[in-house]
């Protein structure tokens, strides 16, 4: 008798756990910079927070395209890791520079998200 085992099928990033985290965080993101871009906030919460969308944007289009795979010698979960610890200290500084100050109700929603 033939031992056949059933190919295992890949779940697609999009439909996984992880691209539903990094898909509610791009949107978190991206929702806190159009606060500070409506609210016209110090120029620095908008750049961090562009910058932040940019690099989510960046890990998604990674794992979308499996590049993670070809490219063997990082390892993905750890930088992974880095940059969530990084992005977690950058917006938590924003937000509380952005509380601190009397400014606007828009300020403040982009400070919160």
């Amino acid at each position: 008798m033939d031992n056949v085992q059933p190919k295992i099928k890949h779940r697609p990033f999009c439909f996984s756990v992880k691209g539903h985290v990094k898909m509610l965080r791009l949107a978190l993101t991206v929702t806190s910079m159009t606060f500070f871009i409506v609210a016209q906030a110090p120029e620095p919460y908008i750049v961090i927070t562009g910058f932040e969308v940019t690099v989510i944007l960046f890990f998604i289009l990674l794992y979308i395209f499996r590049l993670d795979r070809l490219m063997k010698w990082l390892f993905w979960p750890l930088l992974d890791i880095i940059n969530s610890l990084v992005t977690t200290v950058f917006m938590l500084i924003v937000s509380v520079l952005a509380l601190i100050p009397e400014t606007t109700t828009l300020t403040v929603g982009g400070g919160l998200f």
